[in-house]
């Protein structure tokens, strides 16, 4: 076997019947909202956050709908599969919006939903948008965090090449891949797969009868259930998979759990800080850890300035812009408190 570690995990947390399914995708959503609404309560009841603890959950059920999802979504198939696909894709499946396990949700899409929302939730219920924000901005990482752990049991936004990296990952989902060099071994993988698993014969010869996408599509599903069974299958594709960055535990690592260790800090160390100092950190802190990681995953878009820019490092200088505006708020609000 080889020595690099070949991706196995199973993105069904609990099948239910049919073909419902419980996915660790969705259950990483659900912990994200859980957490937040835990620690913002706590936050409420020791007078750290605007909102009152009763109102917590309400705030909560609110973000995840009209900010995460819709905008997470959104910003997915706008910043991403519409570059990428184009405008006829979606017209050809407009219910392609609400299938968040094809292509996931965009971090970007979901922090701008998160703004737009947290705007008009505090006109309706009269207060501090700066306040309310810098609450979210706390938890939100835990947020980040369990999707980047979601991006990889699913094996997807994988890194870029890196031989002689001993941590690295060898992504069986790359052969399905256009832009990935192992799509060009998926012919020779799937026999050699086959070989070591005569269960996946039928499919095997289904997929080159019909030569149709979705016969192909049915056998990797098929590739994919026998990595996670079968050490042998396992061992007959790695020598056609190349090692990786696991970018996502990068990216979870820095985006979620050290930046909401640095926020949290702050908002307890600091309970008198100034409304917007924290929405500040978060998006300059946020832009600087996702512009760092990227440079180990591989883009999921075109290059904005190839081999220089990814989507995402452009997407995350404009977050620049957002942490100025709010920690100059908070500069001015400070100095108008101390006169």
């Amino acid at each position: 076997m080889s020595g690099v570690y070949v991706h196995d995990l199973d993105p069904v947390a609990l099948p239910l019947f049919g073909n419902l399914a419980l996915r660790w995708y969705g259950l990483a959503y659900l912990m994200g909202f859980v957490m937040g609404f835990l620690l913002l309560r706590h936050l409420a009841r020791k007078g750290l956050w605007v909102l009152k603890p009763e109102k917590t959950g309400d705030f909560i059920a609110a973000a995840a709908l009209f900010g995460v999802f819709l905008g997470g979504r959104l910003g997915y198939i706008l910043f991403y599969h519409i570059p990428k696909l184009g405008w006829g894709s979606l017209a050809a499946d407009p219910l392609l919006v609400f299938k968040v396990w094809e292509g996931g949700m965009a971090s970007h899409g979901g922090i701008l939903g998160l703004v737009i929302f947290t705007w008009f939730y505090a006109r309706k219920h009269k207060v501090s948008w700066t306040g309310l924000g810098d609450g979210l901005c706390v938890v939100a990482p835990l947020g980040l965090f369990f999707g980047r752990a979601a991006n990889f049991i699913n094996g997807e936004l994988y890194g870029r090449i890196s031989s002689g990296l001993s941590w690295a990952v060898k992504f069986p989902t790359a052969l399905m891949d256009a832009k990935a060099p192992e799509s060009g071994s998926f012919e020779v993988a799937a026999a050699a797969a086959v070989n070591a698993d005569p269960a996946l014969a039928p499919a095997y010869h289904a997929m080159n009868e019909s030569a149709s996408g979705a016969a192909q599509h049915a056998f990797f599903e098929q590739l994919l259930a026998a990595t996670r069974k079968s050490d042998q299958v396992k061992e007959a594709i790695a020598s056609y998979l190349e090692p990786r960055h696991p970018s996502q535990v990068y990216e979870g690592a820095l985006e979620g759990l050290l930046l909401f260790a640095i926020l949290w800090i702050v908002r307890v160390r600091f309970p008198k800080a100034p409304h917007g100092l924290l929405t500040g950190l978060f998006f300059g802190l946020y832009a600087i850890f996702r512009i760092f990681a990227e440079r180990f995953r591989e883009p999921d878009a075109a290059w904005v300035i190839e081999g220089v820019l990814t989507q995402g490092q452009f997407l995350s200088l404009f977050m620049f812009a957002f942490s100025a505006a709010f920690l100059i708020l908070a500069w001015k609000r400070r100095s108008v408190a101390a006169e």
